[in-house]
């Protein structure tokens, strides 16, 4: 029988499908939940979701509209002008060839889990906008006549001490209009939010104190915002999504691609980009606004003006995201010497892209290190601050791009890998984003070969008794899974099967080639083996290869024989287990009591900018004071690369390591 591919975004699943099959079909079998609330007999309309269309090299795919069965009378009573273009529903829609498949938010039967919380910061408060409250004298016809401008200016002078910056302060032109309308509502008493002491942005009529600021981290896969008191830098509300991007590609590469192939495709993705954030933005005021202001839960999203309540916003993302959402044509960035547009940053007036939130409020754009280590590294750069400390320590945000700093107050440098996104559970046969029903963490008996496995959304361990309705495994799921397999003598040092280990586990699939079988399909919700092949076993190695290979030869650029600390930082550097990315060889060796996750320290310094004039003077200086490394031209990089593919490496020792293990898998040759 024919088949078509399909791939579900942004999930990352993907597989061959009979021809004919309707999409909800195939979802199923591909372990993609989407809402069908009637089961697929076209009667709810849940079940919308959006066809990419165009040319995806990576996928060698050429999505189309007419790869579907023709529009049904059913899918014309759902489907509204309201819900975009490209939409069908799941179940109407028949697979007649290649297709990619988009499922918007609110079809998703299980939510992404997106793990990125803001942690404490301790920092001095001096944000960007800052607000005077001032109280006019009513004009009258006994006195000179003075514009209303005029008179709040002097005020502000008066009042506040602020001669030299009256003297310079201009007026948004909106705001300016708005002006005497405003004043008269305060009854003469007005708020006045000032930008930088340079501008005036807002005019509130009365006393209102609370000041709301979104900093915003846009990662490959995901986007975190989080919503701040711009007087206490407490974060009141976070608000997270899957980057809408992922249709156009699940990696940069692949998003640069997609922008030079298709003439409209830097306006999709920059369009899809700014809408995600607008969502992000309605979402954080309505739910976060109405659990709470500054002292109680008293304070509604209305009351406190809704999305322009946010008078102040700070933005960091990888350098390819930086180009798309500013409309930059992010081909120069893709080819060799890799030039960015520009390397500053930005103040953007947020309504000038489009962002909903006061519309004379600026967005902070921090600055970018080099072609591909962009404002999410400088935000790492500033929260961490490795040029303050004396011990020689590696940071690795890990995502789809992998950005390393190293060094300590003496030299910091930085890189940029190309890990692909197989750390995210993509270009794995079973891999899925960190969703309910995603395997998590795993342990396997070295004896036995028998897993544990835990799986999001599920507080208890999976037993061999038990159901735990497992869908497919996460990046940290896999990272685990493949270390232990290790430990257990499944795999080899260069990665390979043992296809003489006694257990049905480790067996062939139908192409003949290795798996191991992590959860039997009786365990599962998708009725299949869940399994982790040696292509899977690959993947990784490359990812991590190319890690380890770009730590080592910054290490040797800087004369640095041992590591004093290794700090993890992203969502996902948060939820792996270090033990087991030391195994694989993630990064050099170091004692694992120094090894700690940062939590999300790109979205950390994004919140540091917004809360801090100083923080934004040190990310514009300290992005040209780092010294960037370009690993890809570097000679010995092929050399320590393939080096780097074995576990945990084929030459290095790992003397903190072999401690760790050797009691537990004696039979694990690791060099000490």
């Amino acid at each position: 029988m024919k088949k078509h591919r399909v791939i579900f975004q942004p999930s990352g699943r993907r597989g061959e499908v009979p021809d004919g099959t309707d999409l909800l079909d195939a979802a199923r079998n591909l372990g993609v939940d989407i809402e069908s609330i009637c089961g697929g007999k076209g009667t709810c309309g849940k079940c919308k979701v959006r066809v990419e269309e165009g040319f995806f090299e990576k996928d060698s795919m050429d999505s189309r509209m007419e790869h579907l069965s023709p529009l049904t009378d059913v899918e014309r009573k759902f489907l509204k002008p309201s819900d975009g273009p490209g939409m069908r529903l799941a179940c109407a829609a028949h697979a007649l060839g290649d297709v990619k498949i988009f499922v918007p938010e609110k079809s998703r039967a299980g939510k992404q889990v997106v793990r990125k919380a803001a942690r404490e910061l301790t920092i001095k408060i001096d944000p960007a906008v800052k607000k005077y409250f001032v109280e006019l004298e009513k004009p009258s016809l006994h006195e000179p006549i003075k514009g209303d401008l005029e008179k709040l200016l002097e005020a502000l002078e008066k009042n506040y001490g602020l001669k030299e910056k009256v003297k310079n302060l201009t007026i948004d032109f909106p705001v300016l209009k708005d002006l005497q309308d405003i004043i008269r509502k305060g009854n003469w008493g007005v708020t006045v939010s000032v930008w930088k002491g340079r501008e005036i942005i807002k005019i509130e009529p009365g006393f209102v104190e609370i000041s709301y600021g979104l900093a915003v981290d846009v990662g490959t896969t995901t986007v975190v915002g989080y919503l701040t008191d711009l007087a206490t830098g407490k974060v009141i509300a976070t608000e997270s999504m899957m980057n809408p991007q992922v249709p156009y590609g699940e990696d940069v590469m692949s998003r640069i691609t997609y922008a030079m192939t298709n003439p409209d495709g830097v306006r999709k993705m920059q369009g899809a980009i700014i809408d995600g954030l607008n969502e992000i933005i309605a979402n954080i005021t309505t739910n976060g606004l109405n659990a709470g202001g500054r002292n109680s839960g008293a304070l509604s999203a209305e009351d406190a003006g809704g999305n322009e309540a946010i008078v102040d916003m700070t933005i960091v993302f990888n350098t390819a995201m930086h180009h798309i959402f500013l409309g930059f044509n992010p081909e120069h960035i893709g080819r060799s010497p890799f030039i960015p547009a520009i390397q500053h940053g930005l103040d953007i007036k947020a309504r000038d892209l489009g962002i909903n939130i006061n519309p004379g409020s600026y967005l902070y754009v921090l600055p970018i290190e080099a072609g591909f280590v962009g404002a999410d590294n400088v935000g790492v750069l500033i929260a961490m601050e490795p040029y303050n400390l004396e011990e020689k320590v590696l940071i690795i945000d890990i995502g789809t791009n992998g950005e390393l700093l190293l060094g300590n107050k003496d030299q910091v440098c930085s890189t940029s890998c190309a890990t692909g996104p197989a750390f995210e559970g993509a270009q794995i046969k079973m891999g899925m984003r960190a969703a309910p029903g995603a395997i998590e963490k795993v342990r396997i008996d070295p004896a036995t070969k028998e897993p544990l496995y835990k799986v999001i959304g599920k507080e208890e361990w999976h037993t061999h008794i038990d159901k735990i309705d497992a869908k497919g495994i996460c990046g940290s799921g896999i990272i685990d899974a493949i270390a232990w397999m290790y430990k257990a003598g499944i795999i080899d040092k260069s990665g390979r099967f043992d296809m003489t280990a006694e257990t049905p586990r480790v067996r062939k699939d139908h192409e003949g080639k290795p798996e191991y079988v992590l959860a039997w399909a009786r365990e599962t919700s998708i009725g299949a083996d869940i399994t982790i092949t040696q292509g899977d076993v690959r993947a990784l190695q490359l990812a991590k290869g190319a890690l380890y290979a770009g730590a080592k030869l910054m290490m040797r650029k800087m004369g640095i024989e041992k590591l004093d600390k290794v700090m993890l930082a992203g969502a996902f550097g948060s939820y792996i287990d270090k033990e087991s990315a030391m195994t694989l060889g993630m990064f050099p060796d170091c004692d694992i009591d120094n090894v700690y996750a940062v939590g999300n320290a790109a979205g950390d310094g994004a919140r540091m900018a917004l809360v801090s004039n100083t923080k934004r003077d040190e990310a514009e200086k300290r992005a040209r004071w780092v010294e960037f490394v370009e690993i890809a031209i570097e000679p010995a990089f092929e050399k320590e690369f393939m080096q780097a593919m074995h576990l945990p490496h084929m030459k290095d020792s790992f003397p903190n390591l072999k401690k760790l293990i050797e009691k537990e898998s004696p039979h694990v040759v690791i060099r000490g």
